[in-house]
């Protein structure tokens, strides 16, 4: 894991957060890219464009940020960028090659056309690109122990399961796979590949109306210091972002990370 990138609101928690994926970082000898993207407009009731300020604000913002945190050595970038969100991040992360994007889950920006902002969820949910979701006010510590919990272990992409792998490796952590029996489950979900299988200290296997609520049920028992789970149309996910729904209640209660691989088929 080499390249990393923080996308960077204006929530209280900010500073900790980049510490925190800075510090990650150091173990992985990785560098790291702290971003912003800002959506080009002009000024009401004129035709100037505002975008260069814009631009020159999120600049230096973000290298005042920076300085704000311990880099430890570590190679911080900052870098702005003008588009729609999720179309940037995803041209943004293919070029400089990111191998984990490290979020907030809530950025509670003021300005939304400027900043990041309550996005953390629409990026989960949009792109496909791997993704470590950081309690707010956490600080980084090795991880021990994983829980990857999946519905269906079948896997059809190519290093689908590099980041997992590699956290694993680092840390020497080990690896415990949930899988769980929904309501729609097939047979062949439960078929578990060889490099899977090489990644897995310990199986179990749970009957649930969703992944969610399984983990729910099982994290305690397993207390397990990282989550890991995969992007799927239906998926974890899917409730997670929901408005006023019990399981996000419950869910913010938790004060582990959670790895979000890109789907795995």
């Amino acid at each position: 894991m080499k390249t990393i990138l923080v996308p960077v609101g204006s929530s209280k928690n900010a500073k900790s957060h980049l510490q925190y994926a800075v510090d990650f970082a150091k173990v992985f000898g990785a560098k790291v890219y702290v971003i912003q993207i800002y959506n080009v407009y002009t000024k009401a009731g004129t035709m100037i464009k505002i975008d260069h300020i814009l631009e020159a604000e999120s600049k230096s913002f973000l290298e005042s940020h920076v300085a704000s945190i311990d880099t430890k050595g570590v190679e911080v970038i900052t870098k702005t960028f003008k588009g729609k969100l999720i179309d940037t991040l995803e041209k943004v992360c293919n070029a400089l090659e990111v191998d984990l994007i490290i979020l907030e889950p809530r950025t509670n920006s003021i300005k939304d056309e400027v900043y990041l902002g309550k996005t953390s969820g629409k990026i989960i949910k949009q792109t496909q690109i791997p993704a470590l979701v950081v309690p707010e006010g956490y600080v980084f510590k090795p991880f021990s122990k994983l829980l990857l919990a999946l519905k269906s272990a079948t896997i059809r992409k190519e290093n689908v399961l590099y980041p997992l792998k590699a956290i694993k490796t680092q840390f020497d952590a080990n690896v415990a796979l949930l899988l769980v029996k929904t309501p729609h489950h097939k047979k062949h979900d439960f078929d578990v590949n060889d490099e899977l299988k090489s990644l897995i200290s310990t199986t179990i296997q749970a009957e649930s109306p969703t992944t969610f609520m399984a983990f729910l049920e099982h994290h305690k028992m397993n207390d397990p210091d990282l989550l890991c789970v995969v992007r799927r149309k239906r998926g974890f996910f899917k409730k997670l972002w929901e408005k006023n729904t019990i399981l996000k209640k419950d869910f913010h209660s938790s004060k582990i990370p959670v790895l979000v691989l890109s789907g795995l088929k």
